[in-house]
């Protein structure tokens, strides 16, 4: 079937597009076919022509990780390639012929005749490319907050699986635990002990109970209390000696304490005894873990809402710039931990208050730090400065990263520009974080070389 102005017409861009017009671009471009499997451009083409789909269907796919991924598709009567005003140089993808097709082409080189004389069919192309970009932007915005979104849950599932982790080891330990009580709890209550001999273990059980020392020993030195622990304990009779010391020693019971007990309840009664301090000092250990996993849970749920700002109203508050900070941190710490990365963290304290966006100024924490992260070795350092300056206050976030290349340091906020791969990056974090800072009428700079980056976000106080 020959292709005239009337089928174009059908392309809901060119509805109101003079025929001349399309006769015009008709007469100037050429049509090709292609076959299922065949490839309209690959990555690295040079793109210098507008196609118009009149048959048949092309994937859009990009390369990730050595797999192809369809991130969309051109159908009868979609538009694509080079449009006028346009600064696409070439193809960041493939374009995969799925159905046989049929695709008219218009060389750049008849784009000045177009504007020049085309007024309506130049409109319509440049109304679509608009559009193109308005959805191209939104679709990566979208992905930069669902990596976000990942980031977040990922960091969050893998701290809160530790605690979780510890505490049910601890409560299926402390079910195992109290089921032997049954078998000491006999042998404590057949010693026949006075009031005071019972005053005597009682204060100095629970005396270890209540105000828990603080157990600093070096391993050296504990493993030597230990061997002279078990030794003094066997001396006295007490079966099992070796399972008792770790615990005891836990609590800073050591041989001079167990004297002072010994002294107490006498030869006889003494292994006794000093079985159920330990059983009771075991317990309050489990317990201590189990109540140490539940807050560790409920600061990353705190965080969490901090990080956030799910407690408060979307508008913009007097806000410490720490606390975001240190949320941020908190969710990105899997990270730290795994490349090994030390924080430095110099804060001046009693900084003044700016009003901000809570969400939005903890979104660039986010991407400034995880971009840090990515940019350093194992075992990196990671230094976050505060200060006051005049009516701001400056945050410095520095690495000892590979450094940005000069080529690239003008072009890091630009949209979509990233030095990342395919599936790692969008072009968008850094785009994002300047589009927030300047919401608050702040500034961000950067300054590089290799082995030291510095990010300086600066807000206003009023």
């Amino acid at each position: 079937m020959k292709l005239t102005p009337h089928n174009l017409q059908e392309i809901p861009e060119f509805t109101n597009v003079p025929i001349q017009q399309l006769q015009w671009l008709i007469d100037k471009s050429e049509i090709q076919t292609f076959k299922q499997g065949e490839f309209v451009f690959k990555k690295g083409d040079s793109i210098d022509q507008l196609s118009i789909v009149l048959k048949g269907k092309i994937a859009i796919k990009f390369e990730q990780n050595g797999n192809y991924k369809v991130v969309g598709e051109i159908t009868k009567n979609g538009i694509a390639g080079l449009l006028p005003f346009s600064r696409m140089s070439s193809a960041m993808g493939y374009g995969e012929i799925m159905e046989d097709a049929e695709v008219l082409f218009l060389d750049r080189s008849m784009f000045r005749e177009m504007v020049a004389n085309h007024y309506e069919l130049t409109e319509s192309l440049v109304h679509h490319m608009t559009s193109r970009v308005r959805e191209f932007t939104k679709n990566n915005v979208q992905s930069e907050k669902m990596m976000a979104l990942g980031k977040l849950s990922a960091g969050l599932a893998h701290e809160l699986n530790n605690p979780a982790s510890a505490m049910l080891r601890s409560a299926k330990a402390l079910k195992e635990h109290l089921g032997n009580v049954p078998e000491k709890f006999k042998r404590i209550i057949s010693i026949r002990a006075s009031e005071q001999e019972v005053n005597t273990i009682n204060n100095v059980l629970f005396d270890r109970i209540n105000h828990r020392p603080e157990n600093n020993m070096k391993l050296t030195e504990r493993n030597e209390k230990e061997d002279e622990l078990e030794e003094w304990l066997e001396d006295q009779g007490v079966d099992n000696a070796f399972e008792l010391t770790e615990t005891l020693l836990d609590f800073c019971m050591d041989v001079p304490v167990m004297k002072e007990i010994h002294k107490a309840t006498g030869k006889e009664n003494f292994p006794h005894a000093i079985e159920w301090i330990e059983n009771v000092l075991t317990t309050e250990k489990m317990v201590d873990e189990i109540g140490e996993a539940s807050n560790r849970i409920s600061n990353l749920v705190q965080s969490i809402k901090s990080y956030t700002h799910m407690d408060r109203a979307p508008e913009k508050v007097a806000t410490d710039i720490h606390t975001g900070i240190k949320s941020t941190l908190t969710m990105l710490n899997h990270k730290l931990k795994k490349k090994n990365i030390s924080v430095e963290k110099n804060f001046t304290l009693q900084l003044p208050e700016p009003k901000i966006f809570v969400s939005e100024i903890n979104q660039v924490w986010t991407n400034l730090i995880d971009n840090a992260i990515d940019a350093m070795e194992h075992s990196g350092v990671l230094k976050i400065e505060t200060s006051q300056d005049k009516s701001f206050i400056k945050i410095n976030i520095t690495d000892n990263g590979k450094g940005i290349p000069e080529a690239n340091i003008n072009h890091i906020f630009d949209p979509f520009f990233t030095t990342k791969g395919i599936g790692e990056g969008t072009g968008m974090g850094l785009e994002v974080v300047q589009r927030i800072i300047n919401q608050h009428n702040g500034d961000i700079k950067v300054v590089s070389r290799p082995g030291e980056t510095t990010f300086t976000v600066c807000l206003p106080i009023n």
